[in-house]
């Protein structure tokens, strides 16, 4: 059991999510990771990120589409280092399509994991920290939960509907010394954009290259992509005592796309 500070990050073997565990890391938390890929990828990961600061970095497999399971990653983390101070739903995943043609599944798995399973991850993480009387919940969301953009209409209603939960938690522990807000970040460079832009160019009949131009950079006003590293600061900030009355808010950070 430590008395270091615990952050809880899903969706972190890659991209935003370990950028985010990475930034934690430094500062001496306790991480605890969780994600998909290679084992032997994974640990090399876990053990780079135990490199960075004086915390622990722990990796748990729990499936996102199982409840079960993220109450267990909960749990388990609870016992292992004391308590979870910051919970980051972070696991995400994308399909890009037609709603006439999109199918049942891709839109049943994008519900689940990018909204569902924060709902899960927040419903057994809420106890511990009211007990405490202390936690962070830093959803990760999108400029997708505030406009809408075409051939995405599963991502669009899990980003919606995750800030309105988001929302809805910060009214319920506005008391409890709880935090919750979302953090809506523009395009990021990362494998879950460079599939993005694959699957944007098939259904549009472009290149791939015209659709950063004319698609995904056109939306932001700097033209140029947000970086992982950038939304790690914010993420940490809001972890922070200084973010304290920050809560129930969503936190942009998309090169001014929804200024328009």
């Amino acid at each position: 059991m430590s008395a270091r500070r615990t952050a809880l990050i899903t969706g972190s073997t890659s991209g935003i999510g370990y950028g985010i565990a990475a930034e934690f890391a430094r500062k001496d938390f306790n991480v605890v990771i969780n994600g998909l890929g290679d084992a032997a990828e994974i640990e090399e990961k876990r053990q780079a990120l135990s490199k960075l600061g004086q915390g622990e970095v722990h990796f748990d497999g729990a499936n996102m589409l199982a409840p079960d399971e993220i109450a267990a990653l909960v749990s388990g983390a609870e016992q292992r280092f004391g308590s979870v101070d910051v919970v980051i739903p972070n696991a995400g995943i994308q399909h890009v399509e037609k709603i006439d043609s999109f199918p049942v599944a891709k839109w049943d798995a994008i519900i689940g994991i990018n909204l569902t399973s924060a709902f899960h991850l927040i419903r057994a993480a809420l106890p511990g920290m009211k007990k405490r009387q202390h936690g962070r919940i830093i959803a990760m969301a999108s400029a997708h939960a505030l406009v809408a953009s075409p051939y995405k209409s599963a991502y669009v209603a899990a980003k919606h509907g995750l800030l309105g939960l988001v929302k809805t938690v910060a009214l319920e522990a506005a008391e409890s010394g709880i935090t919750a807000n979302a953090i809506c970040p523009g395009y990021v460079e990362t494998p879950l954009v460079r599939d993005q832009i694959a699957d944007t160019a098939k259904a549009r009949g472009m290149s791939e290259e015209e659709v950063v131009q004319k698609v995904i950079l056109e939306a932001q006003p700097t033209k140029q992509f947000v970086q992982v590293e950038q939304i790690a600061a914010l993420a940490l900030f809001l972890a922070s005592d200084a973010a304290a009355q920050i809560t129930g808010s969503a936190q942009v950070i998309d090169g001014g796309w929804t200024a328009h």
